[in-house]
């Protein structure tokens, strides 16, 4: 809507991109509100990233799935595009891939951990292997002095009125959770 999961994709991109070997392609699910309805929501305007189909999933060995909330769930948008998948869930072409997700919210009360609690059974039910965090990212995970977003699931930000923009820490752990999650990728890739 504002960009703000669009911001964490690319930092997330440029740490899955310094690990050696690894290629990422970023993607956007199709746009489900009306041109007026974006308008008035104050919406930005969208990038030239590809618009994902569900068969494009296929080609990935792993993905990081990244969505705004919406009462403490995924998007409609995202939700949407999973809702498509049924084709790929009936023949398991997902199973055993490992999946992450990252997330924006409007608050500190917005819904980051129950974001990711309710996007996890969409990965589980088409067989994916969820690949968290953790407390991977060390001292920024206990940052008190300053608001950041996200938590052990994964990445996360706080957009506000859609104003705020991701922070530096912020950013570092959506770097962190891109090269990680690429780490943990190479491992399942070197098993197949």
């Amino acid at each position: 809507m504002y960009g703000h999961v669009a911001k964490l994709a690319e930092e997330i991109k440029k740490g899955a991109d310094s690990v050696e070997g690894v290629e990422v392609k970023l993607w956007q699910v199709p746009e489900t509100l009306p041109e007026e309805v974006l308008g008035k929501m104050g919406a930005a305007s969208k990038s030239d990233v590809p618009i994902i189909k569900p068969s494009d999933l296929t080609e990935a060995d792993g993905f990081l799935f990244g969505f705004p909330t919406r009462f403490g769930m995924m998007a409609a948008q995202f939700k949407a595009f999973l809702d498509a998948t049924g084709g790929l869930w009936g023949t398991q072409q997902l199973a055993g891939k490992p999946a992450g997700i990252f997330y924006s919210t409007a608050s500190q009360g917005g819904g980051q951990e129950t974001t990711a609690l309710t996007a996890i059974t969409q990965l589980v039910h088409h067989g994916m292997i969820f690949v968290p965090i953790g407390y991977t990212f060390g001292a920024g995970m206990f940052e008190m002095e300053q608001v950041k977003g996200g938590s052990p699931y994964g990445a996360g930000t706080y957009a506000g009125d859609g104003t705020r923009q991701p922070t530096d820490l912020e950013l570092a752990q959506a770097f962190h959770q891109g090269k990680y999650f690429s780490g943990i990728a190479k491992k399942f890739e070197g098993t197949a």
